[in-house]
């Protein structure tokens, strides 16, 4: 719940933001110069890029919230099973052993979406954000049915 109420007042405060630079570049362009006018483009494409990027983020989040969710209801969640140290963190040994058995279940079928969703918790827990990332987006597009981009 936690992680939901920061996403959301980050998103707020970057929607806040963009807002606040897009009313800035509308005020260059109206000023009439062309340097001004120039600026004032420039700037206005800088919300449009931030908010598409929001746009992306919360699509694939909410995706795979509703994969977790799917996957819970059928009892396949992975199980926390890692060995932790003193202060929490996770054991790195034991985030690899557990990512080398879901690389291996993934390699074992690699078109269901619950294998990869699986790997990529694994990747998550062994702190490889961008291939945990690329996981869940196999995942995604395996289950809406689609091929995966390789």
């Amino acid at each position: 719940m936690r992680a939901k109420i920061t996403y959301l007042v980050t998103a707020a405060v970057l929607v806040f933001y963009f807002v606040l630079v897009g009313s800035r570049g509308v005020m260059l362009i109206q000023y009439g110069t062309l340097l001004t006018v120039t600026f004032g483009v420039a700037v206005l494409i800088l919300p449009f890029i931030g908010l598409w990027f929001l746009w992306k983020n919360t699509q694939f989040v909410r995706r795979a919230n509703q994969l977790a969710a799917a996957l819970e209801a059928e009892g396949g969640l992975p199980v926390d099973e890692l060995k932790r140290t003193a202060s929490g963190r996770i054991d790195r040994d034991s985030a690899d052993e557990v990512f080398a058995r879901r690389k291996a279940e993934t390699e074992a079928s690699p078109d269901d979406w619950r294998s990869w969703f699986r790997l990529a918790v694994a990747y998550h827990d062994a702190r490889d954000t961008p291939r945990a990332r690329k996981a869940m987006q196999r995942a995604i597009a395996l289950h809406a049915g689609r091929t995966p981009q390789v």
